[in-house]
């Protein structure tokens, strides 16, 4: 069927992969058998795609699998399948064989299941619970899909494609891991024990062109106002806290705002598993690492923002602080590294602060309350806060501006909420995004660096 490759890894002369010479014909009781129920089909199927895809790994030529083109794997798998299906005397439709085909270069090639919810643009969220059920979020809402694998081995083969890609393990003594896809997609999987009842993987996908503040403006997120503002802050080099609960667009909103920085800027990025997207080119990203199995040789966050102080950085953007890292995040923006932006997990603007103060206790030196809140209060200027609302959508809810210290309290502003209205018949949320009429006290800062701001901006409405 397929001529071998020459041990010097070059293709022969038919341009396919090499299989050994064994029959690839599944036996009698691999083949689907007459279909009853639609549970019965599905698991009549997952079982003749395992046979052949075990067949067709025994036999591929896995090493030089990526030197093949797509259109030449696809026809020789065809084929392979094609004569497998002529053999056991129970051929399949056209559709079914396409759909046979492209399941198993998936698996060869990609994530198997995942692949075909990996590709679609709409969903932003894949959810899998176990190895039979997959949910996907789509437009802020969450569905079950379709989709599932053929047991928990499949699922755990896949898991570990996907970390192992990355220098990353996952086992019964470290079971759990972040990583990432190649498109800079985050992804999160647990095992047993851990996971009860069976792995669990979360990926939130990232779109190959990352969502700009003008798309943001025309989502309903923020209004055109919020968003010239956001940019002056940025051009003017103010620290800025990003903060929101889980899948409220953190992460989307400090890729959105990197873009107002100048391009002739350094900038270093540290995250745990890398996934934002600047857009400037002199980007240094910085990403953690695990402990070896032995336990050596793991870097934290905290490791790389104190090396990152030595990298001679205009900026530092840290995707999300977690820990005992925020002491030197906050150090940082209160010795002269202007313009530095970071995420943090919080319910509210107010929540952010006191979670900084939290983390900064966990290096394990005591300081006082009074210090910590001083050097949030100098250090960060602005805090942006972001929500996921009842119908899905994501909105900024405030930017509010720290202006200093009563007595043990860090005092703020909101210069821009959004004001609730309730929800329409459909369930959509109303609301509008509005200056409270409070001018920031950084405005006389923002003009003297440049930015030209209409007063008007914060004027609310009806004055």
């Amino acid at each position: 069927m397929f001529e071998k490759f020459a041990k010097t890894g070059k293709v022969a002369d038919s341009n396919v992969i090499a299989l050994n010479n064994r029959p690839l014909e599944p036996q009698p009781d691999e083949v689907a058998p007459e279909q009853t129920t639609e549970e019965t089909q599905l698991a009549e199927w997952l079982e003749l795609k395992s046979s052949l895809h075990d067949a067709l790994l025994d036999r591929l030529n896995l090493s030089v699998i990526e030197k093949v083109e797509s259109d030449v794997l696809r026809r020789e798998v065809a084929g392979v399948v094609s004569a497998a299906l002529a053999g056991s005397g129970k051929p399949l439709n056209g559709d079914d064989f396409n759909r046979l085909v492209g399941e198993l270069l998936d698996e060869i090639l990609g994530y198997g299941p995942l692949e075909p919810l990996l590709a679609d643009p709409t969903i932003n969220d894949i959810l899998v619970n176990g190895y039979k059920t997959v949910y996907v979020e789509r437009y802020g809402l969450l569905e079950r899909v379709p989709v599932r694998f053929r047991d928990e081995k499949h699922l755990l083969r896949v898991i570990d494609k996907i970390v192992s890609k990355i220098g990353r393990r996952v086992d019964e003594s470290q079971p759990w891991v972040d990583a990432r896809l190649e498109d800079g997609s985050r992804v999160n999987a647990i095992i047993r024990p851990c996971a009860i009842d069976g792995p669990t993987v979360s990926i939130r996908k990232f779109s190959a062109k990352p969502l700009t503040m003008d798309k943001l403006v025309a989502s309903g997120a923020l209004s055109e106002q919020a968003a010239q503002f956001l940019r002056a802050l940025v051009y003017s080099r103010l620290n800025i806290l990003i903060a929101g609960g889980t899948g409220s667009g953190k992460t989307t909103m400090l890729n959105a705002m990197s873009s107002f920085i100048d391009p002739k800027e350094r900038v270093v990025t540290i995250e745990d598993a890398a996934e934002l997207q600047l857009q400037q080119e002199h980007v240094v990203r910085l990403e953690t690492r695990l402990p070896s199995p032995s336990g050596g040789g793991g870097v934290v966050q905290r490791d790389l923002v104190r090396n990152a102080l030595r990298m001679r950085p205009d900026r530092i953007i840290v995707g999300e602080v977690r820990g005992s890292e925020t002491f030197d995040m906050l150090q940082a923006m209160n010795t002269g590294h202007d313009g530095s932006m970071t995420t943090v997990h919080a319910n509210s603007a107010r929540d952010a602060l006191s979670r900084l103060e939290q983390m900064v206790t966990m290096t394990g030196i005591e300081f006082p309350a009074s210090a910590i809140r001083s050097q949030v209060a100098s250090g960060l200027q602005f805090v942006v806060h972001l929500s996921r609302q009842a119908d899905g959508t994501r909105k900024v809810t405030s930017i509010s501006e720290i202006t200093g210290m009563e007595g043990q309290v860090v005092t703020m502003q909101d210069i821009f909420v959004f004001q609730k209205r309730g929800r329409s018949e459909s369930g959509e949320v109303l609301g509008e995004f509005v200056p409270t009429g409070i001018r920031p006290r950084c405005y006389e800062q923002l003009q003297a660096c440049g930015v030209d701001l209409d007063p008007g901006t914060f004027r609310a409405a009806g004055t």
